[in-house]
């Protein structure tokens, strides 16, 4: 066999995708843009006749780009990454050819033949399906490996052996360490959506899970995007691998129609610009809202559904059973909007998505790219609105970037405030005529000693209740005892030093008894309460306060009628305190 570089090479005359020395003489920029001659027939890609009855009978003829590069090197037994934008049919480019490699051989108990690992519950399930329905002419048996399914039923099949082992990294190191599961005997790897399992943190648990698998194996690799972790992944753990590559990386669909929304930075502008959107949609069958938040899309789903929207959340803090339950509906047009994060942002094959709605901009921009991918697939039209708002604008220019093409903006999206918004907004043309009001206390006074001086009113002097002027009363109505002043207050006094009972005995006084303190005078039962003071209107009508608020006649008569008890006249000293500390010798 000649060397590439001398005299003319024969390897020219074999299709780029079976010439293993041209994957190695080609530079990283140039990976497999295509074949030299894209086959129209699944049965010239070398697959078994079960395998392309079962994709006739689906309704399929003719493979998509990825599908005819991928599938020749997988039946040669060739690692393999793939580079292939959401919606080309990845999934299909290596269950077909896995399905005719495993037509020979058999299953051993708790030693899975192939392994693919997937990101998350819905996307193993869908590639669940995809096996159910192409090989429903093979008798393989399959395990789907998740979590928040029973353990038990995971355990009986993989007592009985399995062919295909379908897991999301979690759940199968889980069962790795309760030694149900030995990848001992794994043929085949799949690492599917690669980009995924770096943005959810799987690596590490994909680096544990290859280190037990054998070195002898054939592994691939699938994402839509190729970042510097991938590429150190790929580097440990594929030998050689071919690189095929449909599209450029990190590119749309040219059969999307994307356009942005302006919107306000509050959470009710959003959901109003929103509804609106998806009222003016024209030719809506169904459509799904990406939020970036887990607890926006249960608020979102809230909102669409008191407005009348058949809609469905979907989030990652669902449970199993609840999130298929919302799939189904979804898929089987019960519901209309479906409401999710980027948990079914990625890989989920719905053909029939006519709209996408991104209620937040993604975080990272490859997310945008797997978002906008639910609509337009297989050749149909789609449409995808984001709503922008003021803040999103580092986010937006970053998008823009990775998918190198320009987004126009939707015309006459910029909405007005409401008139109660502006007329809140507006200064009251009156308010600079009236005076600044001078903040108050409970109980109606200023708060500050200049304000008090500025508030009060000239001194009055203290009347009789008699002689109260006409300012005092409210109201005309009300009789004339209610402007009786309350009873006066008695001052403290000192308290007498207590006579010791030898004292008592010597100036021939008696002890007097012990009586309850009177607590002032009662009244008679017949008698009513008298009114309370009224208050007045205005605060300019109140007189300037003082220390002591009893008038100055009632002061001088209690001086004058004070009998020098400490206690007044209302009754006798009481005798506990009269009565001396006893001190034993």
């Amino acid at each position: 066999m000649l060397s590439p570089g001398s005299g003319p090479a024969p390897q020219l005359t074999i299709p780029a995708h079976r010439s293993n020395v041209s994957n190695r003489t080609w530079p990283r920029a140039k990976f497999h843009s295509g074949l030299p001659n894209l086959t129209d027939d699944f049965s010239e890609l070398g697959l078994s006749t079960k395998v392309t009855d079962a994709v006739t009978a689906a309704g399929y003829t003719k493979p998509t780009e990825i599908q005819a590069q991928a599938i020749p090197h997988v039946l040669q037994k060739k690692d393999i990454i793939g580079i292939a934008q959401t919606g080309t049919g990845k999934t299909a480019s290596f269950v077909l050819p896995m399905l005719t490699l495993l037509e020979n051989g058999r299953a051993r108990a708790r030693m899975p033949r192939t392994l693919i690992l997937e990101p998350t519950r819905e996307l193993a399930a869908q590639v669940s399906e995809n096996f159910e329905k192409y090989g429903k002419n093979h008798r393989i048996s399959m395990a789907l490996i998740i979590g928040g399914v029973s353990f038990e039923e995971q355990n009986k099949k993989l007592d009985r052996g399995v062919d295909v082992l379908i897991a999301t990294p979690g759940r199968l190191l889980d069962q790795i360490e309760r030694g149900k599961i030995m990848l001992n005997g794994v043929e085949i790897l799949v690492i599917d959506e690669a980009d995924r399992m770096l943005d959810m943190g799987f690596i590490d648990d994909i680096e544990k899970i290859c280190g037990r698998l054998p070195p002898r194996r054939q592994t691939m690799l699938f994402s839509a995007t190729m970042s510097k972790e991938i590429e150190r992944l790929t580097k440990k753990f594929l030998n050689d691998p071919v690189h095929i590559q449909s599209s450029r990386q990190s590119s749309t669909a040219e059969t999307i129609d994307q356009k942005l929304v302006r919107v306000g930075s509050k959470p009710e502008d959003k959901r109003d610009m929103l509804r609106e959107r998806i009222n003016a949609a024209t030719g809506l069958t169904n459509a799904i809202i990406f939020c970036n938040r887990k607890r926006d899309v249960a608020t979102l789903a809230r909102s669409l559904e008191r407005h009348g929207f058949s809609v469905g959340g979907l989030h990652g803090d669902m449970d199993q059973k609840s999130r298929t339950e919302t799939l189904d509906a979804f898929k089987n047009n019960r519901l209309t909007l479906l409401v999710a994060s980027d948990v079914a942002a990625r890989g989920l094959d719905i053909p029939a998505v006519s709209h996408v709605f991104n209620f937040d901009v993604p975080v990272h921009a490859e997310d945008y790219v797997h978002r906008i991918g639910r609509t337009g697939r297989a050749g149909r039209s789609g449409v995808a609105y984001t709503l922008v708002a003021p803040g999103d604008t580092k986010h937006l220019d970053a998008i823009i970037k990775l998918i190198q093409k320009p987004i126009d903006y939707l015309e006459d999206t910029g909405r007005r405030p409401a008139p109660a918004a502006t007329a809140a907004a507006a200064p009251d043309a009156d308010a600079e005529d009236r005076p600044a009001r001078p903040a108050r206390t409970r109980r109606g006074g200023p708060r500050t000693r200049p304000q008090a001086e500025g508030a009060a009113p000239a001194p009055v002097i203290a009347q009789p209740a008699a002689a109260a002027p006409d300012v005092a009363a409210p109201a005309a109505e009300q009789p004339a005892e209610a402007a009786a002043p309350r009873a006066p207050r008695r001052q403290p006094r000192t308290r007498p030093v207590a006579k010791s009972e030898a004292e008592i005995e010597a100036k021939g006084e008696e002890t007097p008894r012990s009586e309850p303190k009177p607590r002032g005078e009662q009244r008679p039962r017949g008698e009513q309460r008298p009114a309370a003071e009224p208050r007045p209107e205005q605060a300019d009508a109140r007189p300037a306060r003082t220390r002591n608020r009893r008038p100055a006649e009632t002061r001088e008569a209690e001086n004058e009628n004070d009998s020098g008890s400490p206690f007044g006249n209302d009754g006798p000293v009481p005798a506990f305190l009269l009565r001396s500390a006893r001190i034993d010798p």
